[in-house]
């Protein structure tokens, strides 16, 4: 399954690399790729078509518009039909010599077959962001690998857990892990990109980074607890040594700018816990709501 987003002149090279394991290593295995445009505006789809001319294994979904990378992998994880399902990117980055090897895992009994990132080709703000992101992932679910993971083979009783969570704003890594299966690492260095530019911008990534938080954990609730908790505990200390200072006729404070501070600190932690819960109640109102992820436009 491959998620494809102005990919234009990377998905031969994807597609080829994929064909040859199939007719190698793994020559005695049938198999069927599921391209899922996400509403490129460059020559990806026609370059899809154009393999499918060659391949029947080929199916490719095209969005109506750009619905984002999640999308693309739930429509691309109910449209494939294998007893094993392998999520791969479409710009190279994810070593394709891996799949033998994750087959044969799946083989010798792994249900989930997790290739994990221990290392990337990006530039340091992307480590550093991915480092911190990831850092406070694995406080709220510690079994998700340091470096995070999009590559995995999946079983088909997997695919099938997996689809039938049915929520909005869905955290990939998070509902694989919670399934519960049998499940195997693999690590690698991912691959620096050689064709194209990457649209996996800040923006994404961030909303990437809540999606995960919100939904995966309750990790902003209980910090918001907790900070009001330790905030009302120096509340009361503060006010106990102004009732001291009151009564020994001692002036607590000269000015209002104390003042100031604490309604401005107090204030900004206010602001940050109501813009935490709108987070969730933004969600919950989505959900209500039961807009599909996506909306196809055509399967080939």
């Amino acid at each position: 399954m491959i998620p494809v987003y102005q990919n234009e002149n990377a998905l031969t090279e994807t597609y080829k690399k994929i064909h040859a394991v199939f007719q190698n290593e793994l020559s005695h295995h049938d198999y069927e790729i599921v391209f899922v445009d996400d509403g490129s505006t460059d020559g990806s789809l026609q370059e899809i078509l154009s393999l499918k001319e060659n391949d029947e294994n080929i199916v490719a979904l095209t969005f109506t518009r750009n619905f984002g990378q999640m999308a693309a992998m739930l429509a691309g994880f109910k449209e494939a039909t294998g007893d094993a399902v392998i999520n791969i990117s479409a710009d190279l980055q994810d070593p394709v010599e891996l799949i033998p090897q994750m087959v044969q895992k799946w083989q010798e009994g792994a249900e989930t077959v997790i290739c994990y990132r221990t290392d990337r080709s990006d530039t340091l703000a992307a480590k550093v962001f991915s480092r911190f992101a990831y850092g406070v992932l694995r406080m709220a679910l510690p079994q998700i690998p340091p470096g995070g993971f999009d590559f995995v083979l999946m079983d088909r009783k997997v695919m099938d857990a997996f689809n039938a969570i049915d929520v909005r704003h869905r955290f990939f890594q998070g509902d694989l892990l919670w399934t519960g299966y049998r499940t195997c690492f693999i690590p690698y260095v991912r691959l620096k990109r050689t064709i194209g530019k990457s649209q996996y911008n800040f923006a994404k990534k961030l909303k990437n980074f809540l999606d995960a938080i919100l939904d995966a954990s309750y990790l902003p609730i209980r910090f918001i607890s907790l900070t009001g908790l330790v905030t009302s505990l120096l509340g009361v200390l503060y006010s106990l040594s102004i009732v001291v200072s009151w009564a020994r006729g001692e002036t607590p404070f000269d000015g209002w700018a104390p003042i100031m501070i604490a309604i401005l600190l107090v204030g900004g932690l206010i602001m940050v816990m109501l813009g935490v819960i709108g987070e969730y109640v933004w969600r919950i109102n989505e959900e209500v709501r039961k807009r599909p992820n996506y909306v196809v436009r055509e399967k080939f």
